[in-house]
């Protein structure tokens, strides 16, 4: 049989549809985020997702059941079948805060219920301070508490998240009196402390290093074993003498439990994939404040139940109770 131009023309035309055709004909992975778009954690999940279509050859769609910390994400996943079309991510604020604090109220325990994929993101947490405290150091911050034990306290966006238990283990490692004052959301807390109004801020660092780096605020350390590379030039509390060292928040990837082996370890290298692609380290470290960190999931379950068993006895020990 010979063929003809034209032939030849058509195949080559048929062979150019045959990727999209598939991608098209195959079942949507979605990928369930919990909080709004926009915010960090959406900005990180779709920093990854919008790159998994060209890798695994199906399309990926990002949807965001918002509420309760993530919790209702997380009720979303337990509810979808365990066929590897469904996928969760979150910080650790979702499967660590929310498990321990609502632990009487939530339908999902986080080692049973789900499997883990791979944690990509890692950000710490750190204290900033008023400059009408006048410290410019751990040590100088724990001295102006000492010496003002009635207005003694620390911000966070929120109650009965991770901010909020550091600054109870940080008043218990110091030796003083800090008291709790949750905002809704970092930014009417950030304005606060640039104010006056607060003496000291726990949280994600994005909506203070502006203002520190201004000198309308102090940045006195992180809360992390080591310095981060986003600031190298913040100190950690431990190189000041203060040995509170659980301050690294990340963002993971989950699966249902009973999800196919095959269908995790293709979502797992496929996210490890675009962590070394140059343009999503930029981004991530430029523009989220946040350093790309990839943990398989072996190695994110081995992390993820340290960091309950840390917690644990910390939150029950303070007597907080969800609501």
């Amino acid at each position: 049989m010979t063929l003809t131009r034209r032939d030849l023309l058509a195949g080559a035309a048929a062979a150019l549809t045959v990727p999209g055709l598939a991608l098209a004909q195959k079942a949507p992975i979605k990928v369930l985020v919990g909080f709004p778009p926009g915010g960090a954690t959406d900005a990180i999940a779709r920093l990854i997702t919008d790159r998994l279509p060209a890798i695994l050859g199906q399309p990926v769609v990002v949807t965001n059941p918002i509420g309760a910390g993530g919790r209702i994400a997380a009720d979303a996943l337990l509810a979808a079948p365990a066929d590897g079309l469904s996928f969760m991510v979150a910080p650790n604020a979702t499967p660590t805060f929310q498990m321990l604090v609502f632990r009487d109220q939530i339908k999902w325990n986080i080692t049973r219920d789900f499997a883990p994929v791979a944690s990509f993101a890692s950000y710490p947490l750190g204290m900033g301070v008023a400059l009408n405290t006048g410290a410019s150091n751990a040590r100088e911050f724990v001295e102006w508490c000492r010496k003002n034990p009635s207005k003694a306290s620390f911000g966070t966006p929120g109650a009965g998240g991770q901010n909020h238990f550091l600054g109870v283990q940080l008043a218990k490692t110091i030796g003083v009196d800090l008291q709790l004052a949750p905002y809704k959301g970092s930014p009417p807390m950030v304005t606060d402390l640039v104010g006056g109004h607060l003496p000291s801020a726990i949280s994600l660092l994005d909506g203070m290093m502006t203002h520190h780096r201004a000198g309308k605020i102090k940045v006195i350390g992180v809360f992390t074993k080591e310095r981060s590379p986003l600031m190298p030039d913040i100190p950690t509390f431990a190189e000041q003498g203060i040995n509170v060292t659980s301050g690294e928040g990340w963002t993971g990837m989950w699966a249902k439990a009973g999800t196919p082996a095959g269908d995790v370890t293709r979502m797992q290298n496929a996210i490890r994939d675009i962590l070394q692609m140059p343009d999503v380290k930029q981004v991530m470290t430029e523009r989220l404040w946040a350093q790309p960190l990839f943990r398989n999931a072996a190695e994110l379950d081995v992390m993820q139940r340290a960091e309950l068993a840390h917690w644990d006895p910390i939150i029950k020990a303070s007597g907080f109770k969800g609501e």
